[in-house]
C-alpha cells in the first residue's frame, strides 16, 4: 500500500468520524433546535484551536448483534483546546450516535481526558446529551461511569470543572454533572432525573411531565441543582466562556486580572439613598452590588433558586470577586435552608479558585418555622459558617442594615476571620431586632406604663440608637469603619489592594468534615 492510499484511508476515515450518526440524524438534531456534538466544540473553542483524541475508537460489545454496528467515536468526542486564549479539554456527547449512550469504550474517552485536564492543571468541560448508560453493555457502562465520577471527585478543588447539559441526561450519568463546580442548563431541550416520569407514574402514582420534573427552570428554581439557564446552545457555551474568564486555571494560580476602565475612585452618591431609614422597608441588593462593581457588570449565579440569596461574579479594579448578599426584596433577606446551601457552595468554590470574597449583609436572622427546623436548617446554617470560616481568601464584608444574631456572625463577620469589616450609617447589628430586645429587657416597665405603646416605641428607638448602632459594634473592634454609602466602591478596592497578598494555612489535616 502506497502513501497515497494511506492518505486516502486517514480522509475516508476521518469524514466518517466527522459525520457522526449520520446526515439524517444530524437533521433531526437540529430539528429540535439543537447544535451537533462538533458543533458545540467549534462554537466553544477558539477558531482552529481543536485538537481531537480518540477519534477512531468504537465498542467492544459483542451481545445483541451489537458487533455488527460500530462508529467511529462512539458517540462520544473527545480533545483539547483553547478559550481565550487559555487551555481547556472537553467531552462532548453525540447524541446522533446510539444516543450519545456510555459504554466502555465511551467511559474510557472521557476518563482519558479528564486524566489530562487534572495532569496539567486545566479547566475540564462537559457537554452532556446523552440517553444515559448503553444496556447492551450492563455493567460495563456502568463501570465507566463510576470511573468518570472518581475522577470529579479527585478534581474538585483541583481544576474548574463546567457541566452543559444540552439534551437528556438521566439516571447515574446525572451525578457527574452534580459532583462539578457549575451546572448549565439549556431551556425547552435539556433535562435532568434519576427516575423519569413513567417510572416515578408506576411507583408513587404521581404524573409529571419531563419538563416539569427535570427541565432547566425545574431545576434552577426548585431543586438547585442548576446554576443557569440559558435560551439556547450557543447561549449556554457564551456562558461556559463567561464564568472561565473569572476562574483560573487550577486551584494554585489565581484569575486573570484584566485592565480597569472604571475609575477605582469613582463614588455614586444615589447609594446614599438605597438603604431606606424604615427597616421594614425592602430594597434590592443589587443595585448597590451593580453600583460599586468595574463598569456596574454582575453576572449572577443560581439567579432564579432561593432569591433571599444573591451570588455571582465581578470585578474590582480588573481583579475577579466573588460576590454574596442576602437580599431583603426576597423574606426579608432571611438565611433559609435552600439560601443556606446557595451560599456556601458558592463561598466554598471561590475559596478553591483563590477568588476573593465581598459580603453584602442585611440579615433578620434565619427563617423560623417548624418545615425549616426539621428540614436541617440548623445544620445547613451551620454549612455558612463552615464555608466562610474555612475560606481563606480576602474577605470584605459590608454591613448595609440589618445583623442580627447568629446570622450576623455566619455572613462573612469579624469573627469567622473576616479581614475588613464595613457598615453603612444604617447598619443595625445586635442579637436580636429592637424591637424583640425591649419586649425582653423592658417587658416590665412597657407593662407598667401608662401608655405602653408609646414606651414601647422610645424603649425600642433607645435600644436601636444604642445598642443595635454601627458605633457600638465599632467601639468593640468588630466593625472596622462605618463608611459613606457613595463610598462604597473606593473603600473595597483599597481593601481589596491591601489584601492581595494575603497567605494563611489552616491547621493540617486530612479533610474538613462539613456538617451536610
Amino acid at each position: 500500500m502506497d502513501i497515497d492510499t494511506k492518505i486516502k484511508e486517514l480522509k475516508k476515515r476521518n469524514l466518517a468520524a466527522e459525520l457522526g450518526g449520520g446526515q439524517k440524524r444530524i437533521d433531526q438534531q437540529h430539528s429540535k433546535g439543537k447544535m451537533t456534538a462538533r458543533e458545540r466544540i467549534d462554537y466553544l473553542l477558539d477558531k482552529n484551536s481543536f485538537q481531537e483524541i480518540d477519534k477512531f475508537v468504537v465498542h467492544q460489545c459483542h451481545d445483541f448483534g451489537m458487533e455488527k454496528n460500530k462508529m467511529p467515536g462512539d458517540g462520544v468526542v473527545t480533545g483539547y483546546g483553547t478559550v481565550n486564549g487559555k487551555q481547556v479539554f472537553l467531552f462532548a456527547q453525540d447524541f446522533t450516535m446510539f444516543g450519545g449512550s456510555l459504554s466502555g469504550a465511551f467511559g474510557e474517552k472521557v476518563c482519558k481526558v479528564m486524566d489530562l485536564a487534572l495532569n496539567n492543571g486545566a479547566p475540564m468541560i462537559g457537554l452532556n446529551d446523552s440517553g444515559g448508560a448503553r444496556i447492551q453493555e450492563g455493567v460495563e457502562s456502568l463501570s465507566g461511569y463510576g470511573e468518570i465520577f472518581r475522577r470529579n471527585v479527585w478534581s474538585s478543588g483541583v481544576i474548574p470543572q463546567i457541566s452543559v447539559i444540552m439534551g437528556p441526561c438521566a439516571g447515574g450519568a446525572v451525578y457527574s454533572p452534580a459532583l462539578t463546580d457549575f451546572t448549565i442548563m439549556v431551556k425547552k431541550t435539556s433535562n435532568m432525573f434519576i427516575t423519569g416520569p413513567q417510572v416515578i407514574k408506576e411507583v408513587t402514582g404521581e404524573e409529571v411531565t419531563t419538563e416539569a420534573l427535570g427541565g432547566a427552570m425545574a431545576h434552577n428554581t426548585k431543586s438547585g441543582v442548576a446554576h443557569f439557564a440559558e435560551d439556547s446552545d450557543r447561549a449556554a457555551l457564551d456562558r461556559v466562556k463567561n464564568i472561565l474568564s473569572y476562574l483560573p486555571q487550577n486551584y494554585r494560580k489565581t484569575p486573570d486580572v484584566i485592565e480597569c476602565t472604571d475609575d477605582p475612585e469613582r463614588t455614586d452618591k444615589a447609594l446614599n439613598d438605597v438603604v431606606p431609614l424604615n427597616p421594614r422597608m425592602p430594597y434590592d441588593i443589587k443595585d448597590i452590588i451593580r453600583s460599586i462593581l468595574d463598569n456596574n457588570v454582575f453576572h449572577e449565579a443560581h439567579k432564579y433558586f432561593a432569591q433571599n440569596m444573591v451570588v455571582g461574579f465581578g470585578r474590582l479594579n480588573g481583579i475577579s470577586v466573588g460576590i454574596t448578599a442576602n437580599q431583603p426584596k426576597f423574606f426579608a433577606g432571611c438565611l433559609d435552608i435552600k439560601a443556606s446551601v446557595k451560599c456556601a457552595r458558592f463561598v466554598r468554590t471561590c475559596d478553591a479558585f483563590n477568588i476573593p470574597l465581598i459580603t453584602f449583609v442585611d440579615v433578620p436572622g434565619y427563617l423560623p418555622g417548624v418545615n425549616q427546623e426539621y428540614g436541617g436548617i440548623i445544620k445547613y446554617g451551620a454549612d455558612v459558617i463552615f464555608a466562610f470560616a474555612e475560606a481563606t481568601v480576602p474577605k470584605i464584608t459590608i454591613i448595609t442594615r440589618k445583623a442580627y444574631g447568629g446570622a450576623y456572625i455566619a455572613m462573612s463577620s469579624k469573627h469567622l476571620a473576616g479581614d475588613i469589616s464595613l457598615a453603612y450609617p444604617t447598619a443595625e447589628i445586635a442579637v436580636m431586632g429592637p424591637e424583640g430586645a425591649a419586649n425582653i429587657i423592658f417587658k416590665k416597665e412597657i407593662a407598667e406604663a401608662d401608655d405602653p405603646v408609646a414606651t414601647k416605641q422610645k424603649l425600642v428607638d433607645e435600644y436601636r440608637n444604642n445598642f443595635a448602632s454601627p458605633f457600638k459594634a465599632s467601639e468593640k473592634g468588630y466593625i472596622d469603619g462605618v463608611i459613606l454609602p457613595e463610598n462604597t466602591r473606593p473603600k473595597v478596592i483599597k481593601a481589596l489592594m491591601m489584601l492581595k497578598e494575603k497567605y494563611v494555612l489552616l491547621p493540617e489535616k486530612k479533610h474538613a468534615n462539613i456538617p451536610f
